[in-house]
C-alpha cells in the first residue's frame, strides 16, 4: 500500500494538469477507483497536517499540488516574468459566461451592454472559455462555455463550486472594508438592477467582480483543452 501511495503521489506531482483517479487507474488497473481515492485522501491529510509550503488540492475534476497562498509574495520574487492578468472587461465577460453557460455572444452583449468580441477572443486565447457548439436558431451563433482550465485557475472542483449570492456578498463586504477611502470602486446590487440586470446569477458575479478583478493568472504553456 505504501508503495502504491508513493507512486500515486509521484504521478500527481509529475502531471501538468489536475490528475483524476480514473487516469491513475490506467497505471493501476487492478486497483479499484474507491481505493485510489482513499489513498489520495490520505496524501491530502498528510500534507495538511504537515502545514508546509505545498498541499494537495482537488480541482477541475482531478488533484494537483499547489503552493500555499500565504507564500505568494515569496514565490513572485522567484519568477522572472510578470504573470498576465485579465482586464476588468474580460473578467466581467468571463463571469457572465461562467454563470450563464451555455451562452452566445449576443446574450453576453445584452447583459453587458457593449461589444464583447475583444474580451471573448482574449478568453479563448487564454483557454478559459471554449466553443461548445452552435445554437439551433437562424444564423447558427456560436455557443460559449468555460473550460477545465477555468476551474483550475479559480480553484474550483466543478461549476457547482461557484460562489452563491450570500458568499459573494460576504466577499464584497470584505472588499469594501479594504477599499475604504477609494471612491468609485464599489459595485452594489441596486446599481446592477438599475442597469437592467435582473438575473440573480449575474448579479452575484457582478458583485464579486471587484473581489477577483485583480487576480493574476499564468497563461504560459497552457495546454489545449
Amino acid at each position: 500500500m505504501e508503495k502504491i501511495k508513493a507512486i500515486i503521489e509521484a504521478l500527481i506531482f509529475a502531471s501538468d494538469t489536475p490528475l483524476a483517479p480514473e487516469k491513475i487507474r490506467v497505471v493501476f488497473p487492478e486497483v479499484e477507483k474507491k481505493e485510489i481515492k482513499e489513498i489520495i485522501d490520505q496524501i491530502v491529510s498528510e500534507y495538511n497536517e504537515r502545514n508546509g509550503g505545498i498541499f494537495l488540492q482537488e480541482v477541475a475534476g482531478g488533484f494537483q499540488f499547489r503552493t500555499n497562498p500565504e507564500l505568494g509574495q515569496w514565490i513572485k520574487k522567484l519568477k522572472s516574468t510578470k504573470p498576465h492578468s485579465l482586464s476588468p472587461q474580460a473578467m466581467e465577460t468571463l463571469a457572465i459566461v461562467a454563470y450563464k453557460q451555455p451562452i452566445v455572444k449576443s446574450e453576453i452583449e445584452s447583459i453587458r451592454g457593449v461589444d464583447v468580441g475583444g474580451p471573448l477572443k482574449s478568453l479563448l486565447d487564454k483557454k478559459l472559455v471554449r466553443i461548445v457548439g452552435r445554437k439551433d436558431v437562424p444564423g447558427k451563433p456560436i455557443i460559449y462555455g468555460t473550460t477545465r482550465r477555468f476551474l483550475e485557475v479559480f480553484n474550483l472542483k466543478d461549476l457547482l463550486d461557484l460562489p452563491n449570492l450570500r458568499e459573494l456578498k460576504e466577499l464584497n463586504q470584505q472588499q469594501e472594508i479594504e477599499d475604504q477611502g477609494i471612491e468609485g470602486q464599489e459595485i452594489t446590487e441596486r446599481e446592477i438592477l438599475e442597469e437592467g440586470i435582473v438575473n440573480h446569477e449575474v448579479v452575484e458575479q457582478k458583485i464579486a467582480e471587484q473581489e477577483i478583478a485583480e487576480i493574476e493568472i499564468e497563461i504560459e504553456d497552457i495546454p489545449d483543452l
